[in-house]
């Protein structure tokens, strides 16, 4: 067996394992856990597919996405914070585990690529154009609606998370005149007159 195949059933093992713990975890920072860990892995397998731009926007914006996704859902959900600190510890193993599990991939991936061990049997770009060039170069001119139709999705989800998180009406502090004239000398703060007490 050749080392590109053995490193793509090793990120395809891991990555179908951990999509199926996504789905039956019933503690949601565990599938949180398992997610970044899937997506670590599907951009492995991009990296082995020479999309080195694709791979590296699918860490940068889905792994930076999910966790801004569960603080959301935190914040929607009203979950004790104090109460999720205290389980810290507990979700130590399983954040270690994870985090070496990605180490791995990486070191399997970056490793065999700078040692030589992939062929080069995907096509290349041209030597004046690079693999960002031509994705920016399709994206802004073939795929333009697509673009904007989803800026403008993800723009609507952001407000609608806002006003989902937003439970009580905010108080207004601005001043009312009408209300002021009719304040009586009575419902003022008084100011009240208190013995000093001698401390030795």
């Amino acid at each position: 067996m050749e080392f590109k195949t053995f490193v793509f059933y090793f990120l395809s093992a891991v990555l179908v394992f951990a999509g199926l713990r996504v789905i039956t975890s019933r503690n949601p920072v565990h599938a949180a856990l398992f997610l970044v860990l899937a997506f670590v892995s599907a951009s492995g397998v991009w990296m082995l597919l020479q999309a080195e731009f694709l791979a590296l926007a699918l860490i940068l914006v889905y792994v930076g996405a999910v966790m801004v996704l569960f603080l959301f859902v935190v914040m929607m959900l009203d979950i004790n914070l104090d109460r999720l600190r205290e389980g810290f510890w507990s979700y130590l193993p399983l954040g270690a585990i994870i985090a070496l599990l990605m180490v791995a991939e990486m070191i399997l991936v970056l490793g065999g690529n700078y040692l030589g061990l992939f062929e080069g049997s995907v096509r290349q770009a041209t030597v004046g154009e690079s693999n960002v060039q031509a994705v920016g170069r399709l994206m802004f001119t073939e795929y333009v609606y697509p673009f904007e139709l989803a800026s403008v999705i993800l723009l609507v989800g952001i407000v609608a998370a806002i006003a989902l998180t937003q439970r009580d009406k905010r108080k207004n502090k601005s001043v009312d005149p009408s209300r002021q004239v009719f304040v009586k000398a009575k419902d003022r703060v008084r100011v009240l007159q208190m013995p000093a007490e001698k401390r030795e």
